[in-house]
């Protein structure tokens, strides 16, 4: 298997990559990559998103900045529905919440903006709690420059925002939002740590799974891997 050595490969062709990799199990990728799914009794939940970022060449780490200088990628679980449908399982996290950099950055200069206006996001079959398996079923690519989202996700940014102004970061909860939420992350109900998360209708969006209800449906469409 070809896996590239670098950090800025083109968006374009890190997908027609992804897609080489439709139908196949991530699971068996990940003990071949020496990427651990579960320790201790507990699952890393980024497991699969690793198993992308290795196949495609990315060192792992911890950085704010989009993964590959231009653009994001983000894994997302997805259940079968009706009449080989499938569902988004869950929201998606998209990136922490540092209060300070919030309330001082406009949306545009925000981490959240730098991580939405490029993506790649792939879908990968939740099988069971277990991760016994994890095939890929499809990966689009999404760009925030549809006017009406990208002003519904400012709107969202800036309620979070003005909550955390003006009561502080713990006033916030996952009611805040359309489109995008702000909730805790981490281990247990505890946890005091905030990401922003797309719901998981913006998810199906992005997706093309369902699109929102005031999009146009885009007919005869070319279907990719």
């Amino acid at each position: 298997m070809l896996v590239i050595q670098t950090q800025t490969l083109a968006r374009v062709e890190a997908l027609q990559r992804i897609r080489l990799l439709t139908g196949k199990d991530l699971r068996p990728l990940a003990d071949q990559y020496g990427i651990t799914v579960w320790k201790n009794g507990h699952k890393n939940k980024g497991w699969a998103g690793q198993v992308i970022e290795h196949y495609l060449g990315l060192p792992q780490n911890s950085l704010q900045a989009p993964d590959f200088g231009t653009w994001e990628l983000k894994v997302v679980p997805v259940i079968p529905g009706l009449a080989g449908t499938v569902l988004v399982k869950e929201s998606m996290a998209i990136t922490m919440i540092e209060p300070a950099e919030v309330v001082a950055n406009k949306f545009t200069d925000s981490h959240l903006y730098d991580k939405l206006r490029s993506l790649i996001v792939v879908a990968r079959i939740f099988q069971d709690v277990h991760e016994t398996s994890a095939y890929l079923h499809s990966a689009a690519e999404f760009d925030l420059d549809n006017p009406a989202i990208r002003n519904q996700v400012e709107a969202d940014y800036e309620a979070i925002r003005e909550i955390i102004r003006t009561k502080g970061v713990e006033a916030l909860t996952g009611d805040t939002g359309k489109y995008v939420q702000a909730r805790t992350k981490g281990r247990g109900h505890g946890s005091t740590s905030r990401a922003f998360y797309a719901r998981p209708v913006f998810v199906a969006h992005i997706l093309n799974l369902q699109k929102l209800a005031w999009m146009p449906r885009v007919l005869g469409a070319e279907v990719t891997g």
